[in-house]
């Protein structure tokens, strides 16, 4: 925003009830600004196609200009970064989101547009099972430093947020409630973490709580600000499917992990797989490759091959097997070098970002 009568008008927007976020941009970009929207005579509003009165009923009400107010000493006194709709630093992908909010809140200086970012979202009941597919699955793409997305919920949304805090990449917590409290409040050892490692976003103000249908109304931030979501385990029914579910409708990439057949929390993962609705996710390959953040030149320069590199035993071993062996599959180079698949993984990228392997469709490798 340019100034600060622009943002005042912008939360009075927000405030107003019955004006949602959709209907919002649609008045500003026909007025120009959410100050002419305001000063704008109802008449000529409700010439706009789709605005009816009921929708503009509340819209000059004094009580959402003093709650604006309010808001913004709120936002002053805590030094919280705003991100109007229009402006450069609002996260790019959310822009081609109709329903993305027209301010969003800030706390930390994560970048919002990084060139990698993924949600990784799950069951709050999560298995040993999940919990360890999540951490190595972040261990593995540490490397390329993309930023982790999550609802810093119980389950494997905190699991998500802690990996990505131990292996120092970032991470952003997309919140149900204003930036005054943090729920659930177990985890308010972790916010001082993710605030300096990454961010905590949210469009609530500071008067919300954490209701259940902000929770819904908090998921189109976690699918809209990435690339691709993640579902690592997920009941038949469940917050993070509705996330998938808006994810799909933003023609994002959805992955899903399989998990056994009957297991409780493995049965959404499945049924997206088995609808088509998600791509089958068993290791960080599966997702370089669909993702194809091997081919990206920004913000990291494709590695050049190098006469002398220095690699560890295990890398030095799996090396060697495929200059001998030629192109391999994944689970091949495991059973041959004797590495369980979650640690050869890793190993991978690593030799890919040291520019001696490459990778290929369908999880094969070879040396370069």
């Amino acid at each position: 925003m340019h100034s600060e009568e622009e943002l005042l008008a912008a939360l009075t927007l927000q405030k107003t009830a019955k004006v949602g976020d959709v209907i919002a941009k649609k008045l500003i970009r026909h007025c120009g600004s959410p100050e002419a929207v305001l000063k704008e005579k109802k008449e000529n509003l409700l010439k706009i196609d789709g605005i009816g009165t009921y929708v503009l009923a509340d819209l000059q009400h004094s009580e959402n200009r003093k709650a604006a107010e309010n808001e913004l000493k709120f936002i002053q006194k805590e030094n919280i970064q705003v991100h109007y709709f229009l402006d450069k630093s609002y996260p790019m992908r959310l822009q081609h989101c109709a329903d993305g909010p027209i301010l969003l809140f800030q706390k930390g200086n994560a970048s919002l547009n990084a060139a990698k970012m993924i949600s990784i979202v799950g069951t709050r009941k999560a298995t040993s099972y999940g919990k360890e597919f999540c951490e190595e699955l972040i261990s593995s793409v540490s490397p390329l430093q993309p930023t982790i997305v999550s609802g810093f919920a119980y389950g494997i949304d905190i699991v998500a947020q802690r990996a990505a805090v131990k292996n120092n990449i970032p991470t952003i917590g997309c919140l149900a409630h204003g930036l005054n409290q943090m729920y659930p409040k177990v985890h308010a050892k972790y916010v001082k973490f993710v605030v300096e490692n990454g961010a905590f976003v949210t469009d609530f103000w500071s008067t919300s709580n954490p209701d259940r249908e902000n929770f819904l109304k908090r998921n189109r931030l976690i699918a809209g600000m990435s690339q691709a979501t993640i579902v690592i385990e997920s009941a038949e029914k469940g917050g993070s499917l509705v996330t998938a579910h808006i994810a799909n409708s933003y023609n994002r990439d959805v992955f899903a992990v399989p998990g056994r057949v009957g297991d409780s929390q493995s049965i959404g993962c499945n049924n997206l797989i088995k609808q088509q609705r998600a791509h089958l996710l068993t290791s960080a390959a599966d997702l370089v490759y669909l993702l194809g953040w091997e081919l990206d030149a920004e913000p990291f320069q494709p590695v050049q091959k190098q006469l002398f590199v220095d690699l560890s035993p295990e890398e030095a071993s799996i090396h060697s097997y495929l200059q001998e062996k030629g192109q391999s599959l994944l689970d091949s180079i495991a059973l041959e070098c004797k590495f369980p698949i979650h640690k050869i993984t890793p190993i991978l990228l690593q030799l890919e970002m040291k520019g001696v392997v490459k990778p290929l469709p369908g999880k094969l490798f070879e040396a370069l």
